[in-house]
């Protein structure tokens, strides 16, 4: 695996004492690539690369672009798929806005390419390649599911004889971190997978998981991962939340992505001595939805006193989900136990939908059939209040939000986070 060489100490010396204000040079950054990318992978073969979709801050566009540069040109064949686990599905020329490439671009640099999105919503889609036994699930769980889980691959990876993955890391509500062979389980794999590892981390509840480096969910990727017979090749990176890039990995897959989450863990989580009894958090645009806009309550439930109130503040987003609204809107936002008392009654209700409702919800109890969330969550959305009360979040009109009046009063317990769903904030 190749690092950042020389620029580790800089960067960590820099994170210290400039207050993470690191970047790299496009030239060093193919640097990288080419010194921990060995030519033996990609030259004369055909390569896929894996990126992420609009809600991952980084700089797409310049990667894209670098990865041309360093190995497109000696490689039979460079394409690229966004793997989007079950986020809505791109068409080509949203693909070629993502990765900033204009149609002179297309014609001229990236003529012998092809754009694809995961399309997760097609059965034919998927190869599957094996399972997961009861045995393993039991152990990796350490006793908390006992089951066989198919696993379910896009098969059209097989057309390739390298993958290479280019995406960011983060503290994750579900894996951990995010990054690495998150781009393959769930990034372009089944459902039966996706749906198990994400109830997975419910049971075990967000703060359990989120920001934590080695978890029962990363193992459960990881032992996915071992059925591809592919090379798969890693290119992960750490960004801020300008989308600038602060850490940078290239070489085998659990060794870039384990490097990448480490520094993740330093830049990407914020301490705080004391809870809030009001956290405002302040969506970016690129969460269109609740689904992804829940990523506001992930990253700072931690920091919200008991009986507080979380607002996610997001008046671009009016829908909960296009891929999940239905199930969502009927079941609604609960507390983990709610369901684990009751599954039976939501038995067809994909598993991966209740872990999202537990997640936005919270932690909280479910005694003698009544349910207390530790705090309240509140959406300043463009979702009205009556679909608030439908889906059990509370509700705040966001044109009478000054967000000034939130700013500058953490001795008053109140806290504003900008551009939330990133940076994990945690309790001293």
């Amino acid at each position: 695996m190749e690092p950042y060489g020389q620029a580790r100490g800089l960067l960590r010396r820099r994170l210290r004492k400039e207050g993470f204000a690191v970047s790299f040079s496009e030239e060093k950054v193919k640097e990288i690539i080419e010194r921990g990318t060995p030519a033996s992978l990609y030259e004369k073969k055909r390569v896929l690369v894996l990126t992420p979709d609009a809600t991952r801050s980084c700089p797409l566009p310049m990667m894209v672009r670098i990865v041309r540069e360093a190995i497109g040109k000696r490689a039979a064949k460079l394409d690229f798929m966004v793997a989007v686990g079950t986020h809505p599905p791109l068409s080509e020329g949203k693909i070629l806005e993502l990765y900033g490439i204009t149609p002179q671009d297309r014609k001229e640099k990236f003529e012998r390419s092809k754009f694809f999105c995961h399309r997760w919503d097609l059965p034919e889609t998927f190869l599957q390649i094996g399972h997961l036994s009861e045995e393993e699930v039991e152990r990796i769980s350490g006793g908390l599911l006992r089951e066989k889980v198919s696993i379910d691959i896009n098969r059209k990876i097989y057309d390739y004889e390298l993958i290479l993955i280019l995406g960011p890391v983060f503290p994750h509500e579900v894996v951990g971190f995010s990054g690495g062979a998150k781009y393959l389980f769930p990034g372009i794999s089944g459902g039966e997978l996706l749906h198990f590892f994400h109830w997975l981390s419910a049971v075990m509840t967000c703060k359990e998981i989120i920001g934590k480096k080695e978890t029962p969910v990363r193992q459960v990727i990881h032992k996915a991962m071992e059925k591809i017979n592919l090379p798969i090749h890693c290119l992960a990176m750490v960004v801020k939340p300008d989308a600038g890039l602060y850490g940078f990995f290239a070489g085998d897959v659990k060794e870039a992505w384990s490097a990448a989450a480490d520094v993740s863990s330093k830049i990407h989580i914020v301490v705080k001595e004391k809870p809030y009894r009001i956290v405002l958090g302040k969506a970016p645009e690129m969460y269109d939805e609740i689904w992804t806009g829940g990523k506001v309550m992930y990253k700072l439930e931690q920091v919200v006193a008991d009986n507080g109130k979380l607002i996610i503040y997001a008046p671009h987003i009016d829908r909960v989900s296009s891929t999940w609204g239905d199930y969502i809107e009927k079941i609604g936002y609960h507390v983990r136990d709610y369901f684990l008392f009751q599954m039976e009654n939501f038995k067809d209700v994909p598993r991966g939908v209740l872990a999202h409702s537990t997640h936005v919800c919270g932690s909280g109890i479910y005694q003698n059939g009544i349910e207390k969330p530790r705090i309240q969550v509140v959406l300043a959305t463009s979702i009205p209040n009556e679909k608030c009360e439908q889906i059990n979040l509370g509700y705040m009109n966001p044109a009478e939000i000054r967000i000034a009046d939130y700013m500058g009063r953490e001795d008053e317990g109140i806290l504003y986070v900008d551009h939330a769903g990133e940076i994990l904030y945690r309790l001293e």
